[in-house]
């Protein structure tokens, strides 16, 4: 199953990996991460729903995302 990784601290809130999600599953958070921004995150019910098309990760101009995904077996 593909995941989705951001890195909360450094996420400066910028909501363009919401706009590109095709699943509509990131959003960005009520809480203030220690630089003073609502970081985008994936709830872990959502999590599921991913397949692991990177556009989050190609659209973060922070590089705060990380994709992770299942590797195939021959």
């Amino acid at each position: 199953m593909p995941k989705v990784i951001f890195d909360s601290e450094r996420c400066k809130g910028c909501g363009l990996c919401p706009t590109v999600c095709p699943k509509e599953i990131i959003k960005m958070s009520d809480r203030i991460n220690s630089k003073g921004y609502h970081p985008a995150y994936v709830d872990d019910s959502d999590m599921e729903k991913c397949i692991g098309c990177a556009f989050c990760y190609e659209i973060c101009p922070d590089a705060v995302i990380e994709v992770y995904k299942e590797e195939k077996t021959k």
